[in-house]
């Protein structure tokens, strides 16, 4: 079985069915830990207020307070690519009051993009908990002359379009590498500041295409005000279900995220790990919470520790030689 379609089953909408008994055993374990919490924890993230980072941490702690009985503090530590915020947990006391929010940058690309770091993800944080992945769609205009994935890659042999995307190594721009290598066409990346600039400049004739997150582009193509040519998942996205996938189209090992998560310094308790990670399952199972994500395209499971560290592990594998065969740095 491939990891996507692994990845694929461990997401499925019965993830959540035995979370009650697994609830159950885990409270039991967390009352070994006496009456942690004892102060508020806070969860820091290394991205400004307003973002996607920053607004699914504040909804998650709003739920995940009153079962920890106190308020959980989101923290923000804008910087270098989380590196700030990431340094800040991985150098706090080990006892569960110091939570970090990652994702593909601060956990997989970073020791690939910076000589030196100031943490090591592999060896200072653990995983915690899944929130959610999110998948990402190449589009163009809707009067774009590129009808599919093949007409963009034939137009691209001829003259390299190009692409915008939310960041410099961000996972968007990484995922759309990977795409022209297998795909063998090129294409110019134009990096934007946040994915919504790259949208509307994609509408104003800017660029010819973007790869975006489904948080920002379903709104889009939900609106039919842009095409999607490949969303670069295992599957169809719910909300966009015309859209093929690459693996459908011939590039069976062209899958992608976003993705989000919360891990800790390495050397908290389990049973406290364990305590949080059943609250923030809880949390992201809520229906609100459910319905928003769905609305969005975002997919979420309920892994377990073990299973978040097995993801970043695989992520890992994939994406740092990539971006070391690809000789990206944002520390030259």
């Amino acid at each position: 079985m491939r990891r996507g379609n692994r990845d694929d089953a461990m997401l499925g909408r019965r993830g959540f069915g035995g979370m009650v008994v697994t609830t159950a055993l885990l409270a039991h374990a967390a009352r070994a830990q006496g009456n942690w919490p004892e102060r508020p924890p806070r969860w820091v993230v290394g991205y400004p207020p307003g973002g996607p980072s920053d607004t699914f941490a504040r909804l998650i702690a709003a739920s995940m307070s009153p079962r920890l009985g106190v308020n959980m503090v989101v923290e923000n530590r804008p910087g270098g690519g989380a590196v700030l915020a990431s340094e800040t947990v991985a150098r706090s006391a080990a006892d569960g009051l110091t939570l970090l929010h990652t994702d593909n940058g601060n956990m997989v690309y970073n020791p690939a993009l910076y000589a030196r770091l100031p943490y090591d993800p592999d060896r200072d944080l653990a995983g915690v908990g899944f929130i959610g992945r999110f998948p990402l769609f190449l589009v163009v205009r809707a009067d774009s002359p590129f009808a599919s994935l093949a007409d963009f890659a034939a137009g691209a042999r001829q003259r390299a379009p190009t692409y915008g995307s939310p960041a410099v190594a961000s996972p968007h721009h990484l995922a759309m590498e990977l795409l022209k290598r297998r795909a063998g066409f090129d294409a110019t990346h134009v990096p934007y500041r946040g994915g919504p600039a790259a949208m509307q400049d994609l509408l104003a004739g800017t660029v010819d295409s973007v790869l975006i997150d489904c948080a920002t582009g379903i709104p889009f193509l939900r609106e039919n005000r842009v095409r999607g040519l490949a969303v670069l998942s295992a599957t169809r996205s719910a909300q966009a279900p015309g859209v093929p996938t690459a693996v459908e189209l011939g590039f069976s090992d062209v899958v992608a995220f976003g993705w989000q998560a919360m891990h800790a310094p390495a050397a908290t308790p389990a049973a406290v790990v364990s305590r949080l990670n059943a609250e923030l399952n809880a949390a992201v199972a809520e229906p609100g919470m459910q319905a928003r994500m769905a609305g969005l395209g975002i997919e979420s499971a309920p892994w377990s520790p073990a299973q978040l560290d097995a993801f970043v592990a695989a992520e890992n594998a994939q994406w740092r030689p990539l971006i070391r065969d690809l000789g990206i740095r944002l520390d030259s």
